[in-house]
């Protein structure tokens, strides 16, 4: 039970208080992140963590003016591939044959039916299938940092452009998909904090197939 006891207490915290998250506990959050699944297991994007308060203040003024923004202890940014290419993809294939130490031929095989496939299909696309992936990684360290009692906010509503621009991201050839302000709720500012969290019935929910 204890794991859906963490996801009980775990809410979308509206107010931090500023404090500091301990190094081992962010160490094991972005661990989880790390150890997600994606497809092909390419991990088709990066997490770029921001500190700094003054770099924090402007990503806040363009999130909706959102205080977590500034008042979280770690601001991640989960930052997608622009795009597919060859030397992308190869990247992630000679990672995969350096560190289990063999390759065979269904592998190569698949390695170059993705090359003749995804560049090919155009940047927007791509960046759109990527997106997907860095949200499937996102779920990991929410559920990580409920386990370390520690808060985390789901943010969509952001200016993309400008967090790039801010982040310099697009030189890199990145995107930013989605923020997580990480810290400790501030339950004195926060409206939501004892609200009952509400979700569909079971019934509801899960759909039997004919």
């Amino acid at each position: 039970m204890e794991s859906l006891e963490r996801l009980q207490w775990r809410y979308a915290a509206k107010a931090m208080r500023g404090e500091k998250v301990p190094q081992d506990k962010m160490d094991r959050v972005i661990e989880a992140a790390r150890r997600a699944e994606t497809s092909s297991g390419l991990q088709v994007f990066e997490i770029y963590g921001v500190t700094n308060q003054e770099v924090k203040e402007k990503i806040k003024h363009v999130a909706w003016n959102q205080s977590t923004v500034t008042d979280c202890s770690h601001l991640l940014v989960f930052a997608a591939w622009d795009t597919y290419s060859e030397d992308r993809i190869n990247s992630m294939f000679d990672l995969t044959n350096e560190i289990r130490g063999f390759k065979n031929e269904g592998w190569v095989n698949y390695r170059q039916q993705f090359i003749s496939s995804y560049p090919q299909i155009g940047g927007e696309e791509n960046f759109n299938h990527a997106a997907k992936q860095a949200y499937i990684a996102f779920t990991h360290p929410l559920t990580a940092a409920a386990f370390e009692e520690v808060d985390t906010t789901l943010m969509e509503s952001f200016d993309t452009d400008t967090v790039d621009e801010i982040l310099g991201l697009r030189e890199k050839g990145r995107r930013s998909t989605v923020l997580l302000p990480i810290g400790y709720r501030k339950p004195t500012e926060d409206w939501l904090v004892n609200l009952d969290k509400v979700r569909k019935s079971t019934k509801k929910l899960v759909a039997v197939a004919a």
